[in-house]
């Protein structure tokens, strides 16, 4: 099958053919129809994180299931479902209270036998299926804890952005730091995620919802997803500026870029007793600064780092995807393009440079 191959950490990636393996256990196949293309990959396709080379990455997918597993027991041919880098026994304390998304054995997903045939194989070997999903192919092979059913009605591009882009930045706003009517919100990075965080915060009866950018032409598109302001963070200070539009401080502070600066700068805007939510990938020996005595113990801010929005994904990808059909959640506005997988690198280029929000594969 044709799939985007990361050979070397440069990131860049080579469209090639690879081999799938048959279903087996709780393994599901499924034709992939769309394939969101996620920051985290080019995160992972740039920087050591160490995963064997080569790879395929791609966590944002939605597609029909063409084969099933002997074990599988919740889908079968012909379902339409949605996938996402979320994986989980099943079994362990987290997972029986729900919390899927703090499993401590995410590793049960996997084919764990170093003797048993790789999913994925190239010329010269084993090609690492990254994240347990490796959607930027044409099929990908997974547990079935990592998929979730959505209705046939709903269009594949907008599904692929259910897995990670929308649970992540709604469910950090909804889950995670529950927002309530009439709280007040800043999200500091207006791409994909932080769009969605948008969407989570107006979906939750934000009062006052404050973007925060270094790209003003993004104001626009922040309040279509329902930003009540906008700040442009390359014309001063943003701390001062969101200070100003909500004296005291915001009640909830969201940092969607993965970076030292802004990272400090959510804490620093936060009110007192206000939540600063880290959910920007930064790099793996990243660290940031924090004043135990003013941040912590003084202004009492809850500091947290968000993963995937505190997804459970069984129960909250079918909700919004019922939202989206409803007319309540807008995932449209998040697709700048549709491409072919011959198009990823450019595509990338592009989301670099902050001139789109997401771009899905739906040709390969």
């Amino acid at each position: 099958m044709k799939a985007a191959i990361l050979n070397n950490l440069d990131g860049t990636f080579q469209v090639g053919e690879i081999e799938i393996d048959e279903p087996r256990d709780h393994e599901v196949l499924v034709e992939v129809k769309a394939s969101g293309l996620c920051h985290s990959d080019l995160h992972f396709a740039e920087t050591d994180f160490g995963v064997p080379l080569p790879a395929v990455l791609g966590h944002e997918l939605a597609g029909v299931v063409i084969a099933v597993g002997p074990e599988v027991r919740e889908f079968e041919i012909g379902d339409h479902v949605v996938g996402s880098l979320i994986q989980f026994c099943g079994h362990c304390r987290a997972c029986n209270s729900g919390k899927t998304y703090q499993c401590t054995h995410p590793e049960e997903t996997l084919r764990a036998d170093e003797g048993e045939k790789p999913r994925l194989r190239g010329e010269s070997g084993a090609v690492t299926q990254v994240f347990g999903t490796g959607a930027f192919a044409e099929k990908a092979l997974v547990h079935e804890n990592q998929l979730a059913k959505v209705p046939k009605e709903l269009p594949f591009a907008q599904a692929s952005l259910l897995g990670c882009g929308t649970i992540t930045g709604a469910g950090a706003a909804i889950n995670t730091a529950s927002v309530r009517p009439g709280d007040t919100v800043a999200v500091i990075g207006i791409g994909g995620v932080g769009l969605n965080v948008i969407s989570g915060a107006k979906l939750a009866g934000a009062g006052r919802i404050v973007a925060i950018d270094m790209q003003p032409r993004k104001e626009e598109l922040a309040r279509k997803f329902g930003a009540t302001d906008f700040i442009d963070a390359s014309s001063g200070n943003s701390v001062e500026a969101l200070r100003t539009l909500i004296p005291g401080g915001a009640d909830h502070v969201f940092e969607v870029v993965g970076i030292k600066a802004t990272s400090e700068q959510a804490i620093q805007m936060a009110r007192k007793g206000g939540g600063a939510y880290m959910i920007g990938v930064h790099a793996p020996t990243s660290t940031i600064d924090v004043n135990v005595t003013v941040d912590l113990l003084t202004n009492q801010v809850d500091l947290r780092g968000v993963y995937m929005g505190s997804t459970n994904i069984k129960q909250d990808i079918p909700m919004y995807a019922q939202l989206y059909l409803q007319g309540k959640l807008n995932l449209d506005d998040l697709i700048s393009r549709e491409i072919g997988i011959e198009e990823i690198n450019e595509a990338y280029t592009e989301l670099k440079g902050g001139a789109i929000a997401r771009s899905v594969i739906t040709s390969f």
